[in-house]
């Protein structure tokens, strides 16, 4: 529900002043450099791969082909991950990560643009997902794959889990959202209080005039929502400062044009938000067939970690772990990429090692 906070930040970075454009040349010079994998058992490939009658690009990266494959589902919706390249480097020496646009979303946009994205809602992105691990599978060779639902994506993230514990080794939510059907208010009546006592009356006009009931809400109303509640956290909105916009615009895997897509997409993507408020995520189920983490920021003021430990306390799993992730808001794995690094070598990494590896013989 992030896209309209980003999408204005986006549009102004496709249109820098020249000074800006060296600089950012040189940046996307060294995040290249420092992205460039040439181990022997290495593996870097992008492109275009036929997901549910569209292209739709895919990014497979990772210094070891043996180790573990991770798939990634980005938030927004329509925020790509794979602008956090260079600050996830050493994600890649341990596990082979797999980067989705999914469609609507930034590459994936701009290779056939609005009119060729067919239908973008839930239920077909939902089987984009399942089509992707399919696919992934195939190509790479393995049984299953860790699925890592990021924010928005992990909405997707929870029900590919639940559906199809066949195509996954573990499940890891990070900025993990949990839907209640809208019976949870706690976080909208702690951003009027945010806004209340900084004195922004204009901004608490607007959280009032929606209501509670994220259920009503169009679109626009959730960026709007997401907008004022992602500025009014002063740890929130540095982190979109210095870790997001500052991963956009120096990425060297995005041109000037890429960036346009992205906003668009963001913007694009956003109508999928009202079909997904009556989702609940306790009515739907809390037994999993898998391996479950969790690895939330401890200030997040958007998806908080209590409401994510309150859910996660009520999964039945084979195994289950809940990890905060220190001084992070939301993003917090690009915000902590090395913490977010050690708790998925820490509590993830063997498990799946373990699961892959045959018993031993009597």
């Amino acid at each position: 529900m992030l896209a309209t906070v980003l999408l204005a930040s986006a549009a102004a970075l496709a249109t820098p002043v020249a000074g800006a454009l060296g600089h950012r040349r040189l940046k996307q010079a060294a995040g290249a450099r420092l992205m460039r994998i040439d181990s022997p058992r290495g593996i870097d490939e992008q492109g275009f791969v036929r997901i549910g009658g569209i292209e739709q690009w895919i990014s497979v990266r990772g210094e070891d082909r043996g180790n573990p494959v991770v798939l990634e589902i980005h938030g927004g919706p329509g925020a790509s991950n794979a602008i956090h390249g260079p600050r996830t480097r050493a994600w890649e020496k341990h596990f082979t990560v797999v980067r989705w646009d999914m469609r609507g979303t930034g590459k994936t946009l701009g290779r056939s643009g609005a009119a060729g994205q067919g239908e973008i809602g839930f239920d077909r992105m939902f089987q984009d997902a399942v089509e992707v691990t399919r696919h992934l599978r195939a190509e790479l060779g393995v049984d299953r794959v860790v699925l890592l639902g990021n924010s928005f994506g992990s909405v997707f993230g929870l029900r590919l889990a639940r559906r199809h514990p066949e195509l996954y080794s573990a499940y890891v939510g990070t900025d993990q959202n949990i839907h209640d059907a809208g019976r949870d208010d706690t976080t909208h009546r702690a951003l009027l209080a945010r806004l209340r006592g900084a004195g922004k009356h204009k901004e608490l006009a607007v959280i009032e005039a929606l209501g509670t009931d994220t259920r009503t809400w169009t679109a626009e109303q959730y960026g709007a929502y997401a907008k004022i509640a992602a500025s009014s956290d002063p740890l929130t909105l540095a982190t979109m400062k210095s870790v997001v916009m500052k991963s956009l615009w120096l990425s060297p895997l995005h041109s000037l044009g890429d960036l346009g897509d992205l906003g668009r997409g963001m913007k694009l993507s956003a109508r999928i938000l009202p079909a997904t408020a009556g989702f609940d995520d306790w009515a739907d189920g809390t037994a999993f067939d898998l391996p479950f983490f969790v690895f939330q920021g401890d200030r997040d003021v958007l998806t908080p970690a209590d409401r994510a430990k309150r859910f996660f306390d009520d999964v039945r799993a084979p195994h289950k772990e809940f990890a905060l992730i220190e001084d992070a808001a939301h993003f917090a794995s690009f915000r902590r990429p090395d913490r977010f690094l050690e708790l998925m070598l820490a509590k993830v990494r063997p498990v799946v090692v373990e699961d892959r590896e045959p018993a031993a013989s009597c």
